[in-house]
């Protein structure tokens, strides 16, 4: 007897579950830019103490202090931040069937706590000099904050979009979506976002983001630097990963949209990360031209933010077959009009 054969998830889609996952991944793009204002503004050690605000959870006149809203506001959001994982997490533990998606949700706890930990000893130890690199240990641990909130959005998302409904109830394929040289790009590009990210946090908070003061030229009107210090050496270093990046993420976005594969959905997503790479250069040079304005300094990390976002969900919903396939639900059904009980067979059948 004929059959034809359907992949199905071994999870159901709940609808509550899936907007409240989304909600978080929402939420943490609120932290992310309240940090970001935090930092472009000097607020980031207004409080010397934590976890509490000079020994409060509401330290009086922080509503009217902009400094002080902008640090309280950030760890209150944190907080908050930390109950929607860790609630996210325990959820899943008691209802999602599959295991690595189990797993996902322990490395987003570890990060939130190491992100925590390292949020406080950047206030606890700024006093602690660093004369090898004329810094001091709170800088070294805030651009690390910096660096881990970004990673731990992606951790958040993967969640959010491994419950949506198309991750859930779209069919698997024997064969992947993508081709393994695509899926390896996208990995590449995140990579290189993810270093970009790590360059721009030394630069933000070594303050060289104005040690080339000029744009696109150096002072001298060339390209390159005529003379070289640690900062002038960190400012270029980010301008040309931009560049790289630029290269990098449009041949990345073609390839999508060459994939016979490739959705409306992955398309569009596609297009939302060139349209953000034009939005990010504009910011990045709107900042030298105003002189480091916290507000354009603000948009630009969220936006950075935003293209690591959505590039990272490009790749990892392109990896979603292959994640899928570690635990399916194998469902064979006869050709000859009658229904018949799903068969389960062992994923190494």
């Amino acid at each position: 007897m004929q059959s034809t054969v359907h992949i199905v998830s071994a999870s159901r889609y709940r609808p509550a579950l899936a907007w409240f996952a989304a909600a978080g991944a929402g939420w943490v793009f609120v932290l992310v830019m309240l940090g970001a204002f935090t930092t472009s503004i000097g607020a980031g050690m207004v409080f010397q103490d934590w976890p509490l605000s000079n020994g409060s959870l509401n330290p009086p006149g922080w509503l009217q202090n902009l400094a002080m809203f902008a640090e309280h506001s950030h760890r209150l959001s944190a907080g908050l931040m930390s109950a929607i994982t860790l609630w996210l997490t325990a959820v899943l533990w008691r209802f999602e069937e599959r295991r690595w998606l189990k797993r996902l949700s322990w490395y987003a706890v570890a990060l939130l706590v190491l992100q925590a930990v390292v949020g406080g000893l950047r206030v606890l130890l700024n006093t602690m000099e660093l004369p090898a690199i004329s810094s001091n240990l709170g800088q070294v641990l805030a651009m690390l904050h910096a660096c881990l909130a970004q990673t731990f959005v992606c951790v958040l998302l993967a969640i959010a979009v491994a419950l949506s409904r198309p991750w859930i109830e779209g069919p698997l394929k024997d064969s992947f979506l993508a081709s393994r040289r695509l899926r390896q790009f996208g990995v590449f590009c995140c990579g290189l976002l993810l270093v970009q990210l790590a360059i721009a946090s030394v630069m933000r908070h070594s303050f060289a983001g104005l040690a080339i003061p000029t744009f696109p030229f150096t002072p001298d009107g060339g390209l390159v630097p005529s003379h070289w210090d640690f900062g002038i050496g960190i400012n270029f270093a980010h301008r040309a990963m931009a560049l790289v990046l630029a290269v990098a993420l449009v041949g990345y976005v073609v390839a999508i949209w060459r994939n016979h594969a490739s959705g409306p959905g992955l398309k569009c997503l596609g297009l939302s990360v060139v349209l953000l790479l034009g939005v990010q250069i504009d910011l990045g040079a709107a900042i030298i031209w105003s002189a480091r304005n916290p507000y354009t300094m603000t948009a630009h990390v969220v936006v950075g933010a935003l293209i690591f976002a959505t590039t990272f969900l490009l790749t990892w919903f392109i990896h979603r077959d292959q994640l899928e396939i570690l635990e399916p639900r194998i469902v064979i059904r006869p050709l000859t009009g009658r229904s018949s009980a799903p068969v389960p067979v062992p994923t190494n059948a």
